[in-house]
C-alpha cells in the first residue's frame, strides 16, 4: 500500500477508474453479444442496427480510455464481416 499521500490519492483514483472501465468493458461485452444474436437471427435490418450501436459504444469506451483503439477498431472489424456475410447471403 501507498505511504505518501499523493500516492494514497493515485491509488484511490486508480481504483475509481478501475470500476468505470469494468463498466465500460461489461457494456461492450453485452453490445457484441446482441449484434451476433442479431447475426444468428437472420435479420438484416436488426444486425445493421446492433453493429452501429455496438460500434457507437466501443468508439466511446476507446475515447474514455477504457480499451486500446486497435482493439476497438478490430472488435468493430470483426462484427463488420460477420454482418456482412449474413447480408451476402
Amino acid at each position: 500500500m501507498a505511504n505518501h499521500k499523493s500516492a494514497i490519492k493515485r491509488a484511490r483514483q486508480n481504483d475509481a477508474e478501475k470500476i468505470r472501465n469494468m463498466g465500460r468493458k461489461t457494456r461492450i461485452k453485452s453490445v457484441v453479444k446482441e449484434v451476433r444474436a442479431a447475426i444468428a437471427g437472420n435479420s438484416k435490418d436488426k444486425v445493421i442496427e446492433a453493429l452501429r450501436k455496438a460500434q457507437v459504444i466501443i468508439q466511446k469506451s476507446v475515447s474514455n480510455g477504457a480499451i486500446h483503439k486497435k482493439k476497438a477498431s478490430r472488435k468493430i472489424s470483426r462484427l463488420t464481416r460477420q454482418a456482412n456475410k449474413i447480408s451476402k447471403s
